[in-house]
């Protein structure tokens, strides 16, 4: 049986005991409904004696329900000092399972906070189609759901942050709309940059739908809950840097063709001859458009751009915004040419007769 929490109150009260009001400049609203709250846990696979890292807790309606799901450890996110008492009040009934860490979800390392406590768990699982006993878990302030999905992909792409502990599953809220890029097909309207790198590095899922009306304040859309499982293989054999910058360039013209947002990857003299040397290797069509192509397509892409890079010294920090900055002022800055990519022998399948410990896991 996962441990028992002793009676609280109700978690409506909970809020009313401490004073605890939202602020709608930071995008706060309180998800009141435990049910949900439950199925959130759920929809994240929480079981006992996992891990849980929560970003964002608030006042602690999602903590509860894992806590209630039998979670052996759970870490707490939260940087809004008027949320504290009240996760107090909670880890002194949760008797030792719950730490709170008042903190930037933006800043903070999970690793570090679980290495502290001996986490039991490394990256040689990375390959396993069995998860590990963690999760990381929240109901985000809207205004930053999209800089820390960013975070979190690059740290997922190389596995550092709670991803250095393995395939660490990712579960957590976004308004409907960017749920819906996240998690979009190939040649849909509501595909975007951050469909591709989401599914770069991930096999992202839409679960479930909270409608607006359920959280306090109502926000004036609905939310996405959205479940993030790390691919065993990256689509991407290129830095992440390198992938995100050209993806970036791509979508940037997302109504135009492709070419034209390849073109701004490079200096006027060399944008036609080496734009087009992309799309000729990977048999790509000028005349498409970045919502008609794969991930695959795109990590393709980015193995061409980045050779490209390597051989011109300066060209990965070129902007088309800054022409002022020429490739002979750019080689002579840090990280000129793009560092390479740890895993990039993982990030293709091994073929016949080749043995695994060859390969970087």
């Amino acid at each position: 049986m996962p441990p028992r929490l002793p009676p609280l109150p109700a978690l409506r009260d909970f809020i009313h005991l401490y004073n605890l009001r939202a602020k709608k400049i930071l995008s706060q609203n309180f998800l009141m409904d435990m049910n949900l709250t439950r199925k959130i846990v759920r929809a994240a696979g929480v079981r006992e004696g996992d891990w849980v890292c929560e970003v964002g807790p608030g006042p602690g309606g999602i903590t509860r329900g894992i806590l209630e799901a039998g979670a052996e450890r759970v870490d707490v996110i939260e940087i809004d000092q008027r949320f504290i008492p009240a996760l107090q009040h909670l880890s002194e009934a949760a008797e030792g399972r719950l730490n709170i860490h008042r903190a930037d979800v933006l800043k903070l390392c999970i690793a570090e906070v679980w290495r502290q406590q001996d986490f039991a768990c490394s990256s040689s699982h990375w390959i396993d189609e069995t998860l590990p006993p963690a999760h990381v878990i929240g109901n985000l302030p809207f205004n930053i759901a999209s800089p820390l999905i960013i975070k979190y992909l690059r740290e997922m792409s190389n596995r550092v942050g709670p991803w250095s502990f393995g395939r660490v599953p990712l579960t957590l809220t976004f308004q409907l709309e960017v749920a819906r890029r996240l998690c979009s097909p190939i040649d849909n309207e509501a595909r975007s940059r951050i469909s591709i790198m989401a599914q770069m590095y991930s096999d992202p899922k839409l679960v479930f739908v909270i409608p607006g009306s359920c959280f306090v304040p109502p926000p004036k859309v609905d939310v996405g809950v959205v479940k993030f499982v790390p691919r065993t293989v990256p689509a991407a054999s290129s830095p992440f840097e390198v992938v995100e910058k050209l993806v970036r360039q791509v979508f940037h013209y997302r109504q135009k063709h492709v070419i034209k947002g390849l073109k701004t990857l490079y200096p006027e003299d060399m944008a036609e001859e080496r734009a087009h040397e992309i799309l000729r290797e990977v048999r790509v069509s000028p005349s498409t458009t970045s919502i008609r192509l794969g991930v695959e397509e795109f990590a393709a892409m980015a193995a061409v751009y980045e050779r490209q890079c390597n051989e011109v010294p300066g060209l990965f920090l070129y902007d088309y915004t800054k022409k002022k900055m020429t490739l002979s002022d750019l080689v002579s800055l840090p990280n000129s040419i793009p560092s390479p990519y740890p895993f990039k022998n993982a990030a293709r399948i091994p073929s016949e007769g080749v043995r695994l410990n060859e390969f970087s896991m």
